[in-house]
């Protein structure tokens, strides 16, 4: 995992607030400062918070569980798509889906229905269609790809959900909260941290800063994706360690009766 500078930060403008008006004063620990009416975030709180989120995001996708990226504005929506799809865990870019946690089964069977439409298109069963309908099973099926596509290979909850923009993502909030479901997100000073388990204070409007943060969060849960990896082939090799000894054992056996009948004869 790189280690996160304050520089790194305020190059990408990571320490830039809201007006000071729109402030939530639960913010105020975070805050290093007013200048010209905007909140100034006090970047070294921000690496520390950011440490510490990047650690457990680690041990999660160290253990095997998905974590579910939110972001549907529009300064978000590519740089999530990017990070997420490169360590292959899932992402909502479109409106959040109700119920997409709390009713996970109902959001399960609208991902089936797009399995099975694709099908239909392997075994030739969609070309028996009339027009009409083959019309209106792609319009169903763009439609399903569009809100669900990146969750297709999520077959059950998420181990954690990180949020941009706590504010606009408030029903994915609430229903991770009904769920007890760890949440990690980079908050504003417009909005409540007590809302999250893993607060990363930080400009949550400009690209650039959105970019920095997922480019850590991103590295992290890619460092504990290859250290299951590195874990699950050292388990193989241990588990097949003694079938080789055994194989060897018994080619040994083999040569010294080969050897022993040659000798006699």
């Amino acid at each position: 995992m790189a280690k996160i500078e304050v520089k790194e930060l305020l190059d990408g403008g990571v320490h830039f607030g809201h007006l000071t008006r729109k402030w939530d004063p639960n913010m105020a620990p975070y805050i290093y400062m007013e200048r010209n009416g905007i909140h100034i975030i006090n970047l070294y709180k921000t690496a520390a918070k950011l440490g510490e989120a990047c650690v457990a995001l680690k041990k999660i996708a160290a253990s095997g569980r998905k974590i579910l990226f939110v972001a549907t504005k529009k300064q978000a929506k590519d740089i999530v798509a990017e990070k997420a799809g490169q360590v292959n865990m899932p992402y909502i870019t479109e409106r959040w889906p109700g119920g997409m946690l709390t009713n996970f089964v109902t959001i399960r069977k609208a991902v089936k229905k797009m399995a099975s439409i694709d099908r239909m298109k392997k075994d030739g069963t969609f070309n028996t269609l009339s027009k009409k309908e083959r019309l209106q099973v792609d319009r169903m099926r763009a439609k399903l790809e569009k809100n669900l596509g990146s969750i297709s290979d999520m077959t059950r909850l998420p181990g954690a959900i990180f949020v941009v923009d706590i504010k606009r993502e408030h029903i994915a909030i609430k229903e991770a909260q009904k769920l007890n479901i760890p949440i990690f997100a980079m908050v504003d000073t417009n909005s409540d941290p007590r809302q999250v388990d893993f607060v990363i204070p930080s400009n949550d409007d400009a690209s650039k800063s959105i970019n920095k943060i997922l480019t850590h969060t991103s590295d992290a849960i890619a460092d504990g994706l290859a250290e299951r990896k590195a874990e699950k082939e050292a388990k193989a090799s241990a588990e097949a360690a003694p079938a080789k000894a055994e194989k060897a054992q018994k080619e040994e056996k083999v040569e010294k009766v080969e050897k022993a009948e040659k000798e006699e004869e």
